[in-house]
């Protein structure tokens, strides 16, 4: 069992004790907390969205109940995604945003992902408020006559829609005029129903659907990784589809399938995104530091400016805010469109891949082969409360101090001269050390990534 405190939110796994795993007891404490900041806050109402994990209902009635409880209005999207939570917020003109979602977590997780009134994710000071109202316990519930008002509204994908719709670079015409046939995995959770209603919308009548019941039971791991892709890809090639579209449970990450059955390659959504972006208006991006380098290219043949930020779409934000980037995101699939919302989001990233697509009038294999070859090994280390992590990243950082070293999140090295680099840092969201290395050549990356795992390892042991 596991229970992950963090200043993003509360994740665990479902059953086991109070305290060591995401039990009913935690959930009512973290939502009470979360309720009482944002009453702190001056704020009345909170937008609820959940994805269709089969303990999302159990949570949802748990939060919205809790939030009642304090005196607090509850908007409750019911299934949804992210990016619709996200966007609900300031519509709705409310106080902040639960997400009731453990992401490309496996199917025994959830979590309360925490919004402010803008819709964005809480910032670490706030979190860490939060943190200390659960360990104090101080809240306060509303007399009988004050209990919160409970309001569902299924409405909003539909408006999410209409708005991707009318975000100007999107091109309907184009899209509908290249008469594209796309299947889509959405991995049994909420993008089953949403991503073949926004490809509808869009002009794209030749839908082949895998795994698009809600049921929130998944068929496979649903991170959207390559090797757990491996059916979609069959039916893309077999079927002669234009592409494969690949989101997971929340639908904030978005990968591609090329005609020919191979990925596009998740990290290269964003550089494909921010491509067809910069060449409509100049501008900045930005990715966090264990994203691609194919965007700094892309980037700077536009004349723009990169900048990397720390891991998390909090950080990635704030310093898109902070350099007046006019994309960003994360190399996991997340795009980010300032001028939309400030929110990673998977169908304001579709609308605008094949708005691409059909302009360039290219296969998707031949547009990829367009960027940049760069190859990412992700790997990780568990971990045990035997390894000072800390300790690890710093020693990590004397032996390789002859390099350029970044520690902004963790440790990144750079090997300049070789367009190569390793990342390494403990995960948010969960017990792991992450293990991200980079290279022109697949082997090279899997072989510096296994170079680093036996440097760390040697460390630990001794």
């Amino acid at each position: 069992m596991t229970l992950i405190k963090s200043i993003s939110g509360i994740r665990g796994t479902i059953g086991g004790l109070p305290g060591d795993a995401l039990t009913p007891v935690d959930i009512v404490k973290f939502a009470a907390a979360y309720g009482t900041w944002v009453q702190s806050r001056k704020g009345k109402k909170v937008v609820i969205g959940r994805d269709a994990r089969t303990s999302g209902e159990m949570v949802s009635n748990l939060v919205c109940s809790t939030l009642q409880g304090l005196g607090l209005d509850v908007f409750d999207l019911g299934l949804s995604t992210t990016p619709t939570v996200e966007m609900a917020v300031p519509l709705e003109k409310a106080g902040g945003g639960i997400i009731l979602t453990a992401s490309h977590n496996p199917i025994q997780w959830n979590a309360l992902k925490l919004l402010n009134d803008k819709g964005e994710f809480i910032s670490a000071a706030e979190g860490a408020l939060i943190l200390d109202l659960v360990k104090d316990e101080k809240f306060i519930f509303a007399e009988v006559l004050k209990i919160g008002s409970y309001k569902k509204d299924d409405s909003y994908i539909d408006k999410h829609i209409a708005l991707v719709k009318k975000y100007p670079l999107v091109d309907v015409r184009a899209i509908r005029k290249a008469n594209f046939k796309i299947a889509v995995d959405a991995v049994n959770s909420t993008g089953g129903t949403v991503v073949p209603k926004l490809l509808k919308a869009l002009g794209v009548k030749k839908i082949r659907k895998l795994y698009c019941e809600p049921t929130g039971i998944f068929p496979h791991n649903p991170e959207p990784l390559p090797e757990h892709l491996k059916e979609i890809s069959k039916v893309v090639k077999k079927e002669k589809c234009d592409l494969g579209i690949v989101v997971d449970p929340d639908v904030d990450r978005l990968a591609f399938i090329q005609e020919d059955g191979k990925a596009f390659g998740e990290e290269y959504t964003l550089v494909a995104v921010a491509d067809y972006i910069l060449r409509k208006k100049k501008g900045n991006t930005v990715s966090n530091l264990s994203s691609t380098r194919a965007l700094r290219d892309v980037t700077e043949k536009a004349n723009g400016h990169y900048t990397a930020a720390s891991v998390g779409e909090v950080n990635v934000v704030n310093m898109m805010k902070e350099t007046k980037a006019v994309i960003g995101g994360e190399g996991n699939g997340g795009i980010i469109v300032p001028d939309f919302h400030y929110g990673r989001d998977a169908l304001i990233g579709i609308a605008l891949f094949l708005s691409h697509l059909a302009k360039s009038k290219l296969k998707a294999s031949v547009l990829r082969a367009t960027y940049p070859p760069y190859f990412i090994s992700k790997n990780k280390i568990e971990l045990t409360p035997t390894i000072n992590v800390d300790k690890v990243l710093e020693q990590m950082k004397a032996k390789y101090q002859h390099e350029k070293v970044n520690t902004l999140d963790g440790v990144k090295i750079d090997f300049e001269a070789e367009k190569e680099w390793v990342h390494l840092r403990k995960s948010n969201t969960e017990p792991i050390i992450r293990i991200y290395a980079e290279s022109q050549d697949p082997k090279k990356a899997d072989a510096l990534a296994t170079k680093i795992i036996n440097d760390i390892q040697t460390i630990i042991k001794s």
